[in-house]
């Protein structure tokens, strides 16, 4: 369970920053990917405390498991739209 929270820890600070970054960001494409950065690591979070939530309220000695969600529900919900080629391939 710590390392539950740890982690749930480590994903709202992974948040903020994107959030930040995206702040100060002055190129519209770099707002935009750490806007989502930050909304993908919102969804990872919130599933996680759902996760944590339903380990709480299980019985002693046995595990109850959250129902995972739909992945097109996770997709819609941080803002993904599967339109790989909006985006330049990296440098090399």
């Amino acid at each position: 369970m710590k390392d539950i929270q740890e982690y749930l820890e480590k994903l709202q600070v992974q948040t903020a920053e994107c959030e930040m970054i995206r702040d100060l960001a002055t190129e519209p494409k770099k707002r935009e990917l750490f806007t989502r950065l930050a909304e993908h690591f919102k969804t990872l979070a919130t599933e996680l405390e759902r996760a944590k939530f339903s380990r709480d309220d299980a019985p002693p000695g046995r595990e109850k498991q959250a129902p995972l969600s739909d992945e097109n529900d996770v997709l819609e919900c941080s803002g993904f739209t599967g339109n790989h080629t909006s985006y330049p391939p990296p440098h090399r």
